[in-house]
């Protein structure tokens, strides 16, 4: 229930629930410092702390012996390492040079290989690969747990490359520069210490750099997220405290720092240089470098940017924008002219700002590629993939438009745009389904169709199995829709086992998509797979994401609520046989549905997630979320936050079902933390539960395949225990 709260209340930092209705570890205020007194587990914030892992190592005992000792547990994860060690997987190339770069891993190469190819030799389908770098033997070599993180390379030759390496998968990363052409490292090249970077080339010689510099007069070059808000330019030779500031931010910003992104033409030329300061989340201020100064842009703060053309910006609004006396709707492709957008006060003409394309209500952009001359963008209809290209043309009109070509691709697919080369005029384009696995086809400057140079093989049995696509109707009467992979002859008597998978956030969007490993271990044994498309998402552009923000986070938790009992009343399933899964901001979603809803659920695998959201800010990088989900020190953002907040939520005689948690220690994206302490609390009120946090490889679970199909076992060993047992 919403308290509606008076000024007074406020200021008095009142509750969000009456006082006799307060779950018994809710803080006695929401001041930050009664936050904290109200934490019996703090020290389990530590990330190394000895009281935290030695919590890590009995619940880890305990876990391993109910989850591994299972006797399905084997086989579940042999059967997850072939697929994700399998060498018929497609590998998915990008555009190197003259030829194509691709990272693989398998069982010989866990932690994975850097190697390239010709087109020609890719196209042929069994292509002679050329190893540029041996991440384990590097790993071998330096005695560090590297994991490999990308590499940015400099066109258009691309012969040199910022290579990214981890130490155990976290997101901060050492940067060395490798050359392609000899295969080394470049002897007294440029080498950053570990850190979360923002780096762009800007030509063979100068990089563009925002990290931690240092103290500067006693002041941290750092966000209180831990990211950089200065930009500077470096030059070979130079180290991090020679370089030249070029660009400062405020060190109260929010986001995931200040960043300098470099666009050029098709033979690599600079068209334009611009930084991106980050107000919030979402948020964020755009400049233009020129002439060595940095010039603010008239453009919107919740803005995508996709690319340059020549002298033209192709964005998309992510709210309505007005410019010049002209309203552009949120979600909207556009192409403006940077010399309109650099004036305070622009001048319009009929094609210094031209639309692209404008969404119907059911559509949104996913995806956009600018090429030499045209335009490549992903549009989801109703979450479905199509593919279009946009070109600008002036024969039938005084001023010209944009015109599109739809091009074909599968039908009832997720359609997404690979990497794509302005210089060669190609893009790679991947289509998949939840029972088609993915071709990978190569979209040629003027083909009307994707030539397939891939197919995955099929890596489960599909034929036993439908897909079909249902709305259920949440609590404000908006219609979610779901998709739901059941067996074809599914007795609809509600004994189904059902995994219902949501995330709701970030304007991240989950279409169709193949997975693999759940077919083979969920799937064939006759569970069925849901996935719904809530609101906090992008499956319908900006305003399904907003509708969701801060304040109306619950319309996240209502919707997904809503698909579970829809499944009910269709007879899919029952709650005896119904679990839920959600990793990241899902993990939020997830904790707090078994929290608010513990009769409808019997299952909840629960990963790498927020749980303590009136502290989430306190811990890395929590407050660069904010944007998301709120301020819990501003008092009023506290109540509403409080409202939802699991690790407050949970009360002692509730029937929550047994709930598997899990995370990483060296996760530096989403702090152990919350796991931890979520699955203390629920030891200490008496609730049976597992716990299990795995030592190595981050929030990304990349790290290596193979300790990624001993996580997929366990979490289908646990799921199969709750809900087919």
């Amino acid at each position: 229930m919403r308290l509606l709260m008076t000024a007074t209340a406020l200021a008095a930092l009142a509750l969000p629930a009456m006082a006799q209705d307060r779950p018994p570890h809710f803080p006695a205020d929401l001041t930050p410092e009664a936050v904290a007194a109200a934490d019996d587990h703090l020290a389990l914030e530590e990330v190394d702390g000895a009281e935290a892992m030695a919590f890590v190592r009995a619940s880890n005992e305990r876990s391993l012996g109910v989850l591994e000792g299972d006797p399905r547990y084997e086989e579940l994860r042999a059967e997850a390492e072939a697929i994700l060690t399998a060498s018929d997987r497609l590998p998915y190339p990008v555009f190197l040079g003259e030829g194509l770069g691709n990272f693989w891993q398998d069982a010989t190469n866990p932690k994975g290989l850097w190697r390239r190819t010709t087109l020609e030799s890719y196209r042929g389908g069994d292509a002679e690969w050329e190893t540029l770098i041996d991440v384990d033997a590097l790993a071998r070599e330096e005695g560090r747990d590297w994991v490999w993180k990308g590499a940015q390379c400099l066109a258009p030759d691309e012969t040199r490359c910022l290579v990214n390496l981890s130490d155990g998968g976290k997101d901060a990363v050492v940067v060395r520069e490798f050359d392609t052409a000899t295969k080394t490292w470049v002897e007294g090249g440029f080498n950053l210490p570990e850190g979360k970077h923002r780096l762009s080339w800007l030509d063979q010689d100068t990089l563009l750099v925002a990290t931690d510099f240092g103290p500067e007069n006693g002041q941290s070059t750092l966000t209180e997220s831990g990211y950089p808000y200065i930009i500077k330019s470096l030059a070979r030779g130079q180290t991090l405290d020679q370089a030249t500031e070029v660009y400062r931010g405020e060190q109260g910003d929010g986001g995931y720092g200040v960043s300098a992104s470099v666009y050029r033409d098709a033979e690599g030329a600079v068209e334009a240089v611009l930084f991106r300061r980050p107000l919030d989340t979402f948020s964020a201020e755009t400049w233009q470098w020129v002439d060595g100064e940095a010039v603010e842009l008239n453009l919107p703060e919740r803005v995508g940017i996709h690319g340059t053309l020549g002298r033209q910006l192709v964005l998309s609004p992510d709210e309505d924008w007005t410019i010049g006396g002209q309203t552009i709707s949120g979600g909207t492709l556009v192409a403006a002219d940077f010399e309109m957008l650099r004036q305070a006060e622009p001048v319009m003409t009929n094609t210094s700002l031209t639309t692209i394309f404008r969404p119907g209500e059911r559509q949104s952009l996913q995806g956009v590629s600018v090429m030499r001359d045209h335009v490549l963008a992903v549009v989801s209809d109703n979450v479905v993939g199509t593919l279009k290209r946009f070109q600008f043309v002036t024969g039938d009109t005084r001023h010209g438009e944009w015109r599109a070509t739809d091009l074909q691709v599968p039908e009832n697919s997720a359609v997404s745009l690979g990497d794509s080369s302005k210089k060669s005029g190609r893009a790679f384009v991947s289509a998949q389904g939840f029972l088609t696995p993915p071709t990978l086809g190569l979209l040629e400057q003027t083909a009307t169709a994707p030539e397939t140079l891939r197919a995955a093989p099929a890596k489960f049995d599909a034929s036993t199995h439908v897909v079909e696509q249902f709305e259920a109707t949440s609590t404000d009467g908006t219609k979610i829709p779901y998709f739901v992979v059941m067996p074809r002859d599914l007795a609809m008597d509600g004994t189904a086992p059902t995994i219902l998978f949501g995330y709701g956030g970030f304007q991240v969007s989950f279409p169709p998509a193949y997975k693999p490993e759940m077919g083979k271990l969920w799937l064939e044994n006759g569970g069925v797979f849901v996935q719904a498309n809530i609101r906090g998402g992008g499956e319908f552009g900006p305003e399904w994401h907003q509708a969701a923000l801060n304040e109306n986070r619950q319309r996240a938790f209502d919707d997904f609520a809503a698909v579970g009992k829809d499944l009910i009343a269709r007879k899919i399933t029952s709650p005896d046989h119904l679990g839920i899964y959600g990793r990241s901001n899902g993990g939020v979603l997830t904790s707090v549905s078994i929290t608010q809803n513990p009769d409808l659920f019997d299952a909840a695998v629960i990963e790498s997630p927020l749980v303590d959201m009136l502290r989430y800010h306190e811990l890395p990088a929590g407050a660069s979320w904010i944007g998301e989900y709120g301020d819990p020190r501003i008092p009023e953002e506290a109540a509403w936050i409080a409202e939802y907040s699991a690790y407050q939520q949970l009360r002692p005689n509730a029937d929550y079902p047994r709930v598997y948690i899990t995370t990483n220690t060296r996760d530096d994206r989403v702090h152990p933390g919350h796991a931890r302490k979520f699955a203390a609390r629920l030891g200490e009120m008496g609730y049976d539960h597992l716990y299990f946090e795995d030592t190595a490889g981050g929030h990304s679970n990349d790290a290596d395949p193979i300790a990624n199909a001993r996580r997929w076992a366990r979490h289908y060993v646990y799921l199969m225990q709750q809900l087919m047992d």
